[in-house]
């Protein structure tokens, strides 16, 4: 039926003669203005002609011409606007070209590329055929199927797009790209690259390719686009206690208390999640004080990009379960940000809702006031109701080089992701001896200790006294303690010689610390309490003794001090002296 209709029309409206002058209306010779049908555009020549070379297979009357910046048009015609009009009707019911097809004024078009060596728009006056009064009847009854909703024609969309404001454009080219048809600059203006980027994205989601999204068109690319925060109800919400207002997923956490510098929105559904608003008052040296306290919180993994500004700090903490992002700014004596946990592998969402709470954050007045949460629950490993970041296993440890080498226990650094020195220096296993249980290790920064062991030569005597320094409760109370025994046995409890069995209350953090004489000379190593895997008696514990320490001390390429004098130290300078050389060793997952 299609071809019949078209032939139908061919034969009335083919050759269609007019007058034209550059810079004129097109018209016919009785100088009626001529139109066309345009039927589509594409973004390159050489889909414009494969297109022109398609219609023309069954259409008489197809000609292309250059729109300019790229463009190139498909158009039927020219006619007299009301041949114009019934072409328009019968082609669009019969199916033969898309529904946004309109009718173009001459003035849209410049040099005309097909028919290949046509210029239509510099022909001489001729007579113009005579129209039909009507359709043949079998076009007139053809039947018509029900009609499709009605969109933009393409004058019309861009008449709409031109009154868009020029962030509502950057959206779309955001949009565009994060659809990923377009790859060019978020710069709010309409070239070829973003025309063709908009005509990859109409063939892809089912309209014609002409290039210009319609009203309706740009609401579907950008729902497809904001389909991610389905679910999250973002909200501006105000938050005058701590003088923030911005975007937050109400739908995910809702307020729950105050705890300076923080305000605290947990999760409200499934979706393990958190918003933290910061508001304290301070200077630049608060802000760098409240960047380093942040990275001992458990909700800031260790791994992940951060940096410390002049006036703002981003501390980003990637790890296997969650993911934070804390964005803080200093302005005026205040300091305000926030800090969104959001779960690992749904980094789409989370990308975009971050750049949406950050788009939207306000400063308003006042801060937190640090009074709220009094209240509040108080532990040692919290802070403003954040537990404080810990490792997997402490054990002490002590300096036995001068470039700060640490000899400490075998089981305080196996399956460990990380670890340190007093929490502050990163060191790696130089040496393990699983055999005695101990291990050396090596800062990966050359430290200047204190002091370095000196290990006594001499073997003591049974029941001399004898001191431990160690970090019995890991770090809580910021250095060693010192525990005092004695000498019980210079042998293992089956006659082991680099064993020495001490009469000593010890506890596991102790585990690594030096074994010291009364003059401060290393007899050997506390080891853990555990010995072949059952628990000694309270008050037993044993040491490894200094000939198996300086044996693996020797194959890791280090060489420690020794002594063989004997002296006193009073009991507060032995325990400045243990201080100075014990470390803490932390195994962090």
């Amino acid at each position: 039926m299609a071809r019949i209709v078209l032939a139908l029309i061919a034969a009335v409206l083919l050759n269609p003669i007019f007058a034209h002058a550059q810079g004129t209306p097109l018209t016919d010779a009785t100088g009626e203005p001529l139109v066309w049908v345009q039927i589509e555009a594409q973004p390159s020549l050489a889909e414009a002609q494969q297109s022109a070379r398609r219609y023309a297979g069954d259409l008489s009357d197809v000609n292309g011409f250059s729109l300019g910046r790229g463009w190139y048009a498909i158009a039927l015609g020219p006619y007299r606007p009301d041949e114009a009009e019934r072409v328009l009707q019968v082609y669009r019911r019969e199916g033969v070209i898309a529904r946004d097809s309109y009718i173009a004024e001459t003035s849209d078009y410049q040099r005309q590329f097909w028919p290949i060596g046509a210029n239509l728009l510099d022909q001489p006056t001729l007579a113009a055929p005579q129209a039909p009064d009507a359709l043949p009847d079998d076009v007139i009854a053809a039947p018509e199927p029900a009609p499709a909703p009605v969109d933009e024609t393409p004058r019309e969309a861009r008449a709409s797009e031109s009154l868009l404001s020029r962030e509502a454009r950057a959206e779309l080219q955001v949009a565009l790209k994060w659809a990923g048809v377009y790859g060019g600059a978020i710069d709010a203006a309409f070239g070829q690259g973003t025309r063709g980027a908009m005509a990859r994205w109409q063939n892809e989601n089912g309209f014609d390719a002409t290039g210009i999204l319609t009203t309706r068109q740009r609401a579907a690319l950008l729902a497809q686009y904001n389909a991610v925060f389905d679910g999250l109800g973002l909200e501006r919400v105000a938050d005058n206690g701590a003088g923030i207002a911005m975007t937050l997923p109400t739908e995910v956490v809702e307020f729950d208390r105050y705890e300076p510098p923080f305000a605290h929105y947990t999760p409200v559904g499934d979706l393990d999640a958190r918003v933290l608003l910061i508001s304290q008052s301070g200077d630049r040296k608060t802000m760098a004080g409240l960047y380093d306290i942040m990275q001992t919180l458990e909700i800031v993994p260790e791994t992940g990009p951060r940096g410390l500004e002049a006036d703002s700090f981003t501390l980003i903490g990637e790890g296997a379960l969650r993911i934070s992002h804390t964005q803080v700014w200093h302005r005026d004596g205040e300091i305000k940000g926030f800090t969104l946990i959001w779960p690992a592998g749904d980094e789409e969402r989370r990308n975009r809702l971050i750049q949406e709470m950050q788009d939207s954050f306000e400063w308003l007045s006042g801060t937190l006031d640090p009074t709220e949460g009094a209240q509040s629950e108080q532990r040692i490993d919290l802070i403003a109701g954040l537990e404080v970041r810990k490792p997997r296993l402490t054990r002490s440890g002590f300096y036995v080089d001068a470039g700060g080498a640490v000899l400490t226990t075998a089981d305080a650094v196996q399956q460990c992701g990380r670890i340190t020195i007093d929490e502050s220096y990163t060191a790696t296993v130089a040496l393990i001896d699983d055999a005695l249980g101990v291990a050396v290790l090596q800062p990966q920064e050359t430290l200047a200790p204190m002091r370095v062991a000196t290990f006594q030569e001499l073997t003591p005597r049974l029941m001399s006294e004898i001191a431990v320094a160690g970090y019995s409760y890991g770090g809580v109370l910021g250095g060693p303690t010192v525990t005092f025994g004695q000498v019980s046995d210079l042998k293992g409890l089956h006659g082991e010689s680099h064993l020495k069995r001490l009469a000593l209350a010890s506890l596991d953090g102790d585990a690594g610390g030096p074994v010291l004489d009364a003059g401060g000379a290393v007899l050997g190593m506390l080891l853990p309490h555990e010995l072949d895997g059952r628990s000694l008696p309270d008050g037993v514990s044993f040491a490894a003794t200094n000939g198996a320490l300086q044996d693996v001390l020797a194959r890791g390429g280090i060489s420690p001090s020794k002594t063989s004098r004997i002296d006193t130290l009073t009991p507060e300078s032995l325990t400045d002296h243990a201080s100075a050389m014990t470390v803490l060793v932390s195994c962090w997952e």
